[in-house]
């Protein structure tokens, strides 16, 4: 992932609050990931040095839709914002307007 990050690329994860700063970090975070996910791409939008992309992330038990999006410069990564969600039943309140994806 080195290849793909500038050494002092910034991950932010709002919804636990967490900044991840440089690449002595974020290497040691992805080495004490019990299990990395399996990534199923859904979709990629990218304009300028923007690129936003729709995955599920599979940890072979809870499954996450994820959001990131990724800021380059100069062709790598410089800052990454990840949002993560697991799937849950949907009101019954709106099932006449809606179908199931």
């Amino acid at each position: 992932m080195d290849e793909l990050f500038h050494d002092d690329a910034v991950m932010h994860w709002p919804q636990s609050g967490e900044v991840v700063r440089g690449a002595e970090n974020r290497r040691e975070i992805y080495n004490a990931f019990p299990q990395l996910p399996t990534i199923t791409p859904r979709r990629m939008l990218s304009g300028g040095n923007l690129v936003i992309a729709e995955a599920l992330l599979d940890y072979g038990g809870p499954q996450y839709e994820t959001v990131f999006i990724f800021e380059f410069r100069d062709g790598r990564i410089a800052r990454e914002t990840a949002y993560w969600s697991e799937a849950f039943e949907a009101p019954e309140w709106r099932s006449q307007w809606v179908e199931k994806a």
